[in-house]
């Protein structure tokens, strides 16, 4: 935990919040919080499981096909996954719905876990508050980051699986789930809104993560806090008794994004996915706002 800083420290605190911030200044400060981000070793480590994943589900499915087994057509696997030989766009589709319950998640939960206790653990929080950006503008720049990763994070999915896709199966129109058939270029359309509504369902993701980095000065802890609850909450949304509160699970609806392969395209679960990722981003974000911006803060 963060200890109380000394009254000289406190002091200068307040003279950075008071004063006001140079023009451009919390956009450098983005592009810089982003830059960081991405150079860890950590962060390109996740990345690159994410993008074998895809690797993996598309080579076991050529292999098993073309062994003359049944390969994608049987009932287990990710969704879409029978669909995968006909077509290797189905290949996103199937990659998404095997990374979104844990691994995009796990990875968000990592980053958003390390965002501010990360760097009161390093001894650096201190000196960018020193800063004329202000906590409330920091905490958004940390929060603006791991949305930017959130994005990244499911582009790398989707583009590896769509390279990965195009290799080893053919492309053509596309046969949506409920029957219609559409041109490739509205299939790749299709998917790149997929991939867009995959990655704002991981915002409320971000925003516990965030809050949980704000609680402690360990980033280990932070990671370690964040992912336990991510398993707590999907194990707890398997459980039939809990009917009454699952719809409130920030999981509950991620697989809502297969309505975009309906012609015509279902909303009622797109949009209750995305409300319920605001209400957590609301709460969430609420609760870090408010514990970052009245804790002391020496390292």
């Amino acid at each position: 935990m963060w200890r109380a800083e000394s009254v000289p420290g406190a002091a200068a605190g307040s003279a950075a919040q008071s004063r006001p911030a140079v023009p451009g200044w919390h956009l450098s400060l983005l592009r810089n919080e982003i830059l960081t981000v991405f150079r860890r070793w950590r962060t390109l480590a996740l990345l690159g499981v994410l993008a074998a994943v895809p690797v993996l589900v598309g080579v076991a499915v050529k292999v098993e096909t073309g062994d003359g087994g049944p390969g994608g057509h049987g009932d287990g696997g990710p969704a879409f996954i029978a669909q995968v030989t006909g077509n290797g766009l189905f290949l996103v589709f199937t990659s998404l719905a095997a990374t979104l319950p844990f691994f995009l998640p796990m990875a968000v939960g990592v980053v958003a876990g390390d965002s501010v206790a990360g760097e009161a653990g390093a001894g650096t929080l201190r000196y960018l508050l020193v800063a004329p950006a202000g906590r409330t503008r920091l905490l958004l720049v940390k929060y603006a980051s791991v949305l930017v990763f959130c994005l990244a994070a499911t582009l790398v999915v989707a583009l590896s699986a769509l390279t990965v896709g195009a290799l080893l199966f053919p492309l053509g129109e596309v046969t949506l789930i409920s029957g219609t058939t559409v041109s490739l270029g509205e299939g790749l359309l299709r998917a790149l809104l997929i991939a867009l509504v995959v990655a704002a369902s991981l915002a409320g993701v971000a925003a516990l993560g965030l809050f949980v980095s704000t609680l402690t000065g360990s980033g280990i802890a932070a990671m370690a806090t964040t992912v336990g609850l991510l398993i707590t909450v999907q194990i707890m949304d398997q459980f039939p008794q809990l009917d009454a509160v699952r719809p409130y699970f920030f999981p509950h609806y991620w697989m809502a994004f297969a309505d975009l392969l309906r012609d015509p395209v279902t909303t009622e679960q797109l949009w209750r996915d995305l409300g319920l990722q605001g209400l957590y981003v609301a709460v969430f974000g609420s609760a870090a706002w408010a514990r970052f911006t009245t804790r002391d803060v020496t390292a």
